[in-house]
């Protein structure tokens, strides 16, 4: 339901997030947010699945999540636009396996019991990574399983391995676990997958200049990550209640880009030439038809619409015109 406006604008603007090390956490904790929406902010924090509800509810005016579950809900027909590249994925997230599992590489997953939460960048990878080795999903037995309840059925052998995320990730290691592939390796096939920022396409149109400024707090984190590692390790590690190794692990598992990269053709794009990134969008899209995650087999015309670069394009021109 619509809320929250006065007078035509804003009372406050509400973010959902989820608890990763990144810089959209940096930012609400060093409260960039504040300072250039020069409005009061409300950060609330979800699961995956309940942070597209709350979208479509217009309960929250921005959302980070996982690209499969961005793209997963935009498919579905959320209005929403996707603005940003929070980091891109890479040794951060891990297929992990028991040490007494008998796998040792991944045709060894056959027959095997694995789990990862549905429709997420996870569930994305555990399947690619099926296909990497030739092995059908109906040879494997796959659980829905958020971390909580993958940590628990891995020590106590319910499970064979996960794909997961710290800090899950360096627990399982810890408890007799390995890796057997990350999304690193993915992405170097093309795999890839990100955790992107979402907004509002109904907010967005009435507040462009909201957008711009909350895409300006997040590249201000974002410069922090690139030369401030060891206070932005320090920061997240209080805030999180994360150990600095558990934060520094991964915050170096992923690929952290600012404004003027991510409008470059690889990524985003911009108003001149569409983005790689967009083609990302229409193979996950297609994965999750192929998974019948989508009831509907995806629309491409529309798929295309979803990144909208022109925001971080704004940022990047009012940095450029600072100098």
């Amino acid at each position: 339901m619509e809320k929250r406006v006065s007078n035509g604008y804003p009372t406050k603007i509400v973010i959902g997030t989820q608890q990763l090390p990144n810089d959209e956490m940096l930012a609400i904790v060093k409260g960039y947010f504040e300072e250039e929406f020069k409005l009061p902010v409300e950060i609330l924090e979800f699961q995956a699945g309940d942070i597209r509800n709350a979208m479509v509810s217009k309960d929250i005016d921005f959302a980070m999540l996982g690209s499969s579950s961005a793209i997963l809900g935009f498919a579905n027909g959320m209005k929403v636009e996707c603005i940003w590249i929070h980091d891109i994925i890479s040794t951060a997230e891990q297929l992990i396996v028991r040490k007494d599992s008998g796998i040792k590489e991944l045709k060894d997953l056959k027959g095997k019991k694995l789990a990862a939460p549905f429709t997420s960048t996870a569930h994305y990878s555990i399947l690619k990574s099926l296909e990497v080795a030739e092995i059908k999903e109906e040879n494997v037995t796959l659980f829905d399983m958020q971390m909580p309840e993958i940590y628990s059925s891995f020590i106590q052998k319910e499970i064979d391995g996960a794909y997961v995320w710290e800090p899950t990730l360096s627990k399982m290691v810890k408890d007799g676990g390995y890796s057997v592939i990350t999304s690193e390796d993915l992405a170097k096939r093309g795999m890839i997958t990100a955790n992107v920022e979402i907004v509002r396409k109904d907010f967005a149109n009435r507040y462009p200049e909201l957008v711009v400024s909350y895409l300006k707090a997040l590249n201000r984190a974002k410069i922090d990550i690139k030369n401030n590692h060891e206070n932005v390790v320090e920061v997240l590690s209080d805030y999180l209640g994360q150990t600095k190794a558990e934060v520094d692990i991964q915050v170096k598992g992923s690929i952290h880009l600012d404004a003027k990269e991510l409008i470059q053709k690889k990524y985003l794009g911009n108003s001149r030439e569409r983005g790689d990134f967009t083609d990302t969008v229409i193979d996950t899209a297609h994965f999750l038809y192929e998974q019948q995650s989508l009831t509907d087999k995806p629309n491409i015309e529309r798929l295309e619409t979803f990144i909208e670069p022109k925001y971080a394009e704004m940022l990047v021109e009012e940095i450029n015109g600072r100098k």
